[in-house]
C-alpha cells in the first residue's frame, strides 16, 4: 500500500516536472520567434499563431535594440504548417512598421498560398510592406484604432541618377500593388491613388488608414479584435474539415 502511495506521488511529480518543462520551452519559442500553437480550445483545433512585429529584416541583420521579425524563422515555420496533418489554422498578428521589400512579398506569397485556413488581425499598425502580409490571409481584420500607412517604395544607400534606377523603383512597386490588388477588394487605381497622395503626410507622401477607413477602401474585410479573428478562424476550420469529411465519402462511395 506504502509503495503504491509512493509510486503515485512520484508519477504526479514527474507530471508536474514534465509540464513545467513544455511550459519553459512554450515561453522560450515566444521569446526567440513569436511564435505559439494554439490548442486549448473546445473545438480541439490547433492554430498556429505567428507575429508580424517592429521591423521585417532583409539580407542584414539590424541592430540589437531593434524589434524585428526575421523571414528565416517564418518562412520555414511556414513550409512546416502547409507539411502538417496536425495544424488546422494559422492566425497572424501584426504590428510592424513594414521593412524590406523582398523579406516581406516572400512571407506574404508564402501565407498566401497555403492551403490551411488563415485569419489576419491587424493591431497598432500593418505600414509599409505589412500591407501585403495582412492582405494575404483568407480573411482580414484590424482593430478600430489599427493604423495601415500606404506610401511608395523607398531605397537606403547610394541611388544612382539615371533612368533605370526609376524604371525599377516602378517595377518593386508594381510587385507590391500586384499583390495587394489580387488579395482585397480595392483597385488598382485608387491603391496607387492613396500611395501618391501629397496632403495627409507633412513629409512624405502616402495616406494613413486608421481601422475603418481601411474596410471602407476594401483593403481589410473587417473591424474586429482577436475575439472576431479567433471566431472566424474556427468557422473556417470548420467548413474546411466538412469539406474534406464529405469529399473522403464520397471517394469511399465511388470505390
Amino acid at each position: 500500500m506504502g509503495n503504491q502511495k509512493s509510486k503515485d506521488i512520484e508519477k504526479e511529480e514527474k507530471d508536474v516536472d514534465k509540464k513545467a518543462e513544455g511550459e519553459k520551452h512554450r515561453d522560450e519559442r515566444i521569446e526567440r520567434t513569436g511564435q505559439i500553437t494554439l490548442d486549448k480550445n473546445d473545438k480541439k483545433h490547433k492554430i498556429h499563431l505567428i507575429t508580424i512585429i517592429g521591423e521585417i529584416e532583409g539580407h542584414e541583420n539590424l541592430n540589437g535594440s531593434s524589434k524585428t521579425t526575421k523571414y528565416e524563422h517564418i518562412l520555414p515555420e511556414l513550409a512546416a504548417i502547409e507539411d502538417s496533418n496536425e495544424i488546422d489554422g494559422v492566425l497572424v498578428l501584426l504590428n510592424t512598421m513594414g521593412g524590406d521589400v523582398e523579406a516581406g512579398l516572400a512571407i506574404a506569397e508564402m501565407i498566401a498560398s497555403l492551403s490551411k485556413p488563415s485569419v489576419s488581425l491587424v493591431l497598432g499598425g500593418s505600414h509599409s510592406i505589412g500591407v501585403p502580409i495582412s492582405v494575404s490571409t483568407n480573411y482580414s481584420y484590424i482593430v478600430p484604432t489599427g493604423t495601415m500607412v500606404i506610401h511608395p517604395v523607398r531605397m537606403n544607400g547610394m541611388v544612382i541618377g539615371v533612368p533605370q534606377t526609376f524604371d525599377y523603383f516602378k517595377q518593386i512597386q508594381n510587385r507590391i500593388t500586384g499583390f495587394v490588388c489580387s488579395h482585397c477588394k480595392i483597385s488598382k487605381s485608387r491603391f496607387e491613388e492613396l500611395m501618391m497622395e501629397t496632403g495627409v503626410l507633412t513629409k512624405d507622401v502616402g495616406t494613413i488608414l486608421v481601422g475603418q477607413e481601411a474596410v471602407n477602401e476594401g483593403i481589410i474585410n473587417e473591424v474586429g479584435g482577436v475575439k472576431e479573428a479567433m471566431e472566424h478562424l474556427h468557422s473556417i476550420i470548420d467548413k474546411e474539415k466538412s469539406k474534406n469529411t464529405g469529399k473522403a465519402e464520397n471517394k469511399k462511395r465511388n470505390v
